[in-house]
């Protein structure tokens, strides 16, 4: 076990406390079962009313004998009027329990991610933004691991922080993806570098308005010095200059970089690229390291990913695009027409606004489920555009329209939960669908 964490148990800090976790996600039952190991009472709550009954034996074989318990269904007051500290999982912003929060000391509620940083002794990657984390937070880690350095890739992705510290195993260095959610709750966490992708409209169904989101992506840098780097894009250097948004040292990236990486495509991607070098030269990695890590670097699952051809007509998965900023990246990506498929939980922004660049690639538009009322009074006059109750429908649409050379393409703009579980799943069923057609083609 980390040294910080074992000063933390000789000292008893949290021992008996009443802690409340809220959400009981990957990253809520982590920090479940840390506190747990620091001799805190926990107190897991969620808004959902049917969680599953063994929920509680995913975080410790025998609940009661270390004061653990469930309460699931809509949150009251009392569930946090005696919490000493009260933490919230990534998916939890703060403002949706305003009303049982409205007494309590705001200093007690913090993200999970700040909780776990408060025992991190080893230099850490933040990195933030609209569009891109995963990826560039994945390719960091990648170019890391390929100068050899020991690393852990995850936060807001994969493994939570608090099951990092659990395993006992600490790394060189740590590459962390930070949500605007996670960072509205964060205090004091000061990663060595930090970095902020891209802004654009996003998640303005949480989020008062575009202000709120981006002062929320700006905590990132407010507690760096001198010592630490910030990385952000040159595009917005006039704004954040003039909001003195950090002490640390700034590096500024654009898309001009000659670093070759045949599997991200796109003008996005090369700005990714560049960020990423700029994160990772404080560690001591090389030019060559870096231009040998991120040639063999391969996009992840439903990021512009190609899942098939049929008849000469490409299948491309890009269910991770749950906004509109991140479609004008994945069409801009394509030299072939595009055949843009969208659709369900729309998250916020104006439609018009990436209507030039999907003007010269896009020959026509699929809407599936929700949203309709969305897209097609503005995309109508400019694309046929269709619509399906389901993305089987839409697909099969599209294929049956395509011409030899065209990209039917997958990037909803949306969040998917109107049919999905989450934009994997929703990813899955567009790939089956292509194999069914590339069979029914051969039959």
């Amino acid at each position: 076990m980390d040294r910080t964490i074992g000063v933390f148990q000789s000292l008893k800090i949290f021992q008996n406390k009443q802690t409340v976790v809220v959400g009981a996600g990957v990253s809520g039952l982590a920090a479940c079962r840390f506190l747990i190991s620091l001799g805190a009472r926990v107190r897991l709550v969620d808004a959902k009313p049917d969680l599953p009954r063994d929920t509680l034996f995913a975080i410790h074989p025998d609940p009661a004998s270390v004061g653990l318990t469930l309460e699931a269904g809509p949150h009251e007051p009392r569930q946090f009027a005696d919490a000493d500290l009260i933490v919230l999982s990534p998916g939890v912003p703060v403002k949706k329990l305003a009303g049982v929060l409205q007494d309590v000391d705001p200093t007690r509620v913090v993200a999970e991610m700040e909780f776990a940083s408060w025992f991190l002794q080893e230099p850490v990657i933040a990195i933030t933004g609209t569009n891109g984390k995963t990826t560039t937070t994945t390719l960091v880690g990648h170019i890391l691991r390929h100068a050899g350095l020991t690393t852990f890739v995850g936060g807001n992705i994969g493994t939570p922080l608090c099951d990092y510290l659990l395993a006992g195993e600490p790394a060189d260095v740590l590459v962390i993806e930070i949500s605007s959610f996670q960072l509205q709750n964060c205090r004091s966490f000061k990663p060595r570098v930090a970095a902020l992708l891209n802004f654009s409209a996003n998640h303005l169904d949480y989020h008062a308005d575009m202000e709120e989101y981006l002062a929320a992506k700006l905590q990132l840098f407010a507690r760096q010095d001198h010592a630490c780097v910030a990385v952000a894009p040159a595009a917005m250097r006039a704004e954040l200059e003039a909001r003195n948004f950090t002490k640390a040292r700034r590096e500024w990236f654009t898309a001009d970089t000659d670093f070759d990486c045949p599997g991200l495509p796109g003008a996005h991607n090369r700005e990714n690229i560049a960020a990423a070098w700029r994160m990772v030269r404080p560690f001591g990695v090389t030019e060559a390291q870096a231009r040998a890590a991120i040639a063999a670097f391969h996009a992840l699952p439903h990021r512009i990913e190609p899942v098939g051809e049929i008849s000469h007509v490409l299948f491309v998965d890009d269910s991770k695009a749950t906004t509109l900023e991140s479609v004008r990246a994945a069409v801009k990506s394509f030299e072939r027409p595009v055949r843009l498929l969208m659709g369900g939980v729309f998250k916020g922004g104006d439609v018009a606004e990436i209507l030039p660049e999907l003007k010269e690639k896009v020959v026509a538009i699929g809407l599936f489920g929700a949203s309709r009322e969305v897209f097609e009074p503005t995309l109508s006059h400019y694309f046929p555009v269709f619509w399906d109750q389901t993305l089987e429908a839409a697909v099969r649409r599209q294929f049956a329209m395509a011409e030899t050379g065209d990209v039917i393409l997958l990037s909803p703009a949306t969040a998917s939960f109107d049919a999905y579980s989450g934009y994997a799943e929703r990813g899955r069923d567009f790939a089956r669908v292509a194999a069914a057609l590339a069979q029914e083609v051969r039959a």
